[in-house]
């Protein structure tokens, strides 16, 4: 599997031969993907000539070229292409990246998704309909929001607070809704929430 790096070397260089018909020199693909030395180029072609991606023709300048077609970066990943403001405009760029769902969300076990039901935790932007992305664990801290689960059957998202030894407490983020105490011993923290996902 390429790496990243690999990735946009190989890009730069199939672009560079579509456009003008040889390769791009190393310094030129240095600047393009942003390095500013040219000894990880000759690393990254080397590997990409090791498994199988690039050839050197023999007796030419610029003698690189593709021995196959352009390889999907990752299947199950989006390509981040800039920024965007929410606040003051700022200029747009295209920058394409690649973001790896399953590395950034998932990428240690015991994550799992949850879709949200209810609007307890409507304030802080946790509405119904979204899917939340939870680390399943048995620890929790103050103010982690939490899938816990009482008396052993009714599973809640809520914010987690441990009041002493004794008690615990499950708040909503609702201003309608009122913070909900119980005996530690009949609270099960089943995970912690690490992301939350939104369709539109």
């Amino acid at each position: 599997m390429l790496t990243k790096k690999q990735y946009q070397v190989l890009k730069v260089i199939d672009h560079y031969i579509k456009q003008h018909g040889y390769a791009p020199t190393y310094e030129e693909i240095a600047n393009a993907i942003g390095v500013t030395a040219k000894g990880p180029i000759t690393k990254y072609i080397k590997t990409l000539e090791e498994q199988g991606y690039l050839e050197r023709m023999p007796n030419m300048a610029r003698a690189l070229r593709l021995k196959k077609a352009l390889p999907e970066l990752e299947q199950n990943g989006f390509p981040l292409v800039g920024k965007i403001a929410a606040g003051k405009p700022i200029m747009a760029f295209e920058n394409i990246e690649h973001v790896d769902l399953n590395q950034h969300l998932a990428g240690r076990n015991k994550r799992y998704f949850l879709e949200v039901q209810g609007e307890s935790m409507r304030d802080i932007g946790i509405l119904p309909g979204d899917w939340v992305l939870i680390q399943a664990q048995q620890i929790a801290n103050n103010n982690d929001i939490v899938v816990a689960l009482v008396d052993g059957y009714e599973a809640t998202l809520k914010r987690f607070r441990r009041d002493d030894s004794k008690t615990v407490s499950l708040i909503p983020e609702n201003k309608e809704m009122q913070a909900m105490t119980f005996p530690a011993d009949q609270v099960q923290i089943q995970g912690i929430l690490v992301a939350q996902l939104r369709h539109y």
